[in-house]
């Protein structure tokens, strides 16, 4: 791996520093040569980020410890410490099926979490100049009427009360907490500007620090079923999003957001291509034969034909993103899972 050599460029907190996307957006930070500060829920989390960095960049990565960051001023001790921050990356909201207070698994996380943290910057962080955040697809897409293209001028149809619908209390979460943000900085003018991440189903290999497999993001839950032989009976329904992106994309994103000064005041759709389960096995068939024992004999493909189309030129003309491909994505997230668990 290349590293950068020389004073760095920058000072960047990244919040939600153990997550997956997070771990990729701390390494592309790394690499450009920014020192990077990362908020986690534990000493536990901080240690193993920092000490699963490559050693020449160990000393410009640390952390910071923030509990619960729906609580009111959570990040107000991370800006009065001192450190004086360039850029912030918010990549802190959950994403997770398995809900049981929608409010309070996801809803209080995601807009407490996300105007909270700008709030905290506007009153102590002088010196930082944008904010970019993690948003996703699911604030841009309508699944009850499909746009025929998707692009970063949509907005998903959800208000408060779809967070009480089990399908929809994610997607709820993303957009509102996304519009919030927006509304926060149209009406209370910061000292800095934003720009969001909306990014699809997001696949790619595994974080250094990922304790064990089950950990693991729940968007590559499908590969690494795949793998170890949990679909051999039958694939799983690829429903209900059929585009993909690759994690190492979706890190570039946020640090070309933060390095391209006309990204400033824009939202960015970020997605790679399309997929389906079915192309996901043969990817892995055709690139790990000694792994087809495990696959199921399915030749039915769900992709629909009428799918949704996206413009993410956007992303390619500001940010200059050049997507990798299903092809790469799932076989570098195999060999991650591969790497990680040798008996496979």
């Amino acid at each position: 791996m290349w590293s950068y050599v020389g004073p760095p460029k920058g000072k960047v907190l990244v919040t939600g520093g153990s997550g997956f996307i997070a771990s990729h957006i701390i390494d592309a930070f790394l690499d450009d040569g920014f020192e990077v500060v990362a908020t986690v829920r534990s000493n536990e989390k901080g240690r193993a980020i920092v000490s699963s960095a490559p050693l020449l960049q160990q000393k410009n990565i640390s952390y910071v410890v923030v509990g619960d960051i729906a609580e009111e001023g959570a990040f107000d001790s991370v800006f009065k410490s001192g450190s004086a921050f360039d850029y912030v990356v918010h990549t802190a909201s959950p994403y997770t099926l398995k809900v049981h207070d929608p409010i309070k698994d996801l809803l209080d996380p995601a807009i407490k979490g996300t105007t909270g943290i700008l709030k905290s910057v506007k009153a102590f962080a002088p010196t930082v100049k944008r904010i970019v955040i993690t948003s996703s697809s699911a604030a841009i897409i309508n699944p009850l009427k499909h746009a025929q293209i998707y692009d970063e001028t949509n907005w998903a149809p959800w208000t408060l009360e779809d967070i009480h619908i089990p399908k929809r209390a994610y997607e709820t979460s993303k957009a509102l907490s996304e519009k919030a943000a927006w509304n926060f900085v149209e009406t209370e003018k910061p000292n800095f500007d934003l720009a969001t991440i909306n990014c699809t189903f997001t696949f790619g290999p595994l974080q250094r620090s990922l304790p064990n497999l089950d950990a693991m993001n729940t968007s590559n839950h499908r590969i690494r079923d795949m793998v170890q032989g949990k679909m051999k009976g039958g694939l799983s329904p690829t429903m209900p999003v059929f585009t993909f992106v690759d994690v190492r994309d979706v890190a570039q994103a946020h640090l070309k957001a933060v390095t391209m000064p006309e990204a400033g005041g824009n939202r960015f759709y970020v997605v790679g291509g399309y997929f389906s389960n079915k192309r996901i096995a043969d990817v892995i068939q055709h690139s790990f034969p000694e792994l087809a024992a495990r696959l199921p004999e399915d030749s039915h493909d769900d992709f629909p034909a009428d799918v949704y189309k996206f413009d993410n030129s956007k992303s390619r003309r500001i940010l200059g993103l050049d997507y990798i491909d299903l092809d790469k994505s799932v076989r570098d997230t195999v060999q991650s899972i591969i790497d990680r668990s040798p008996e496979l």
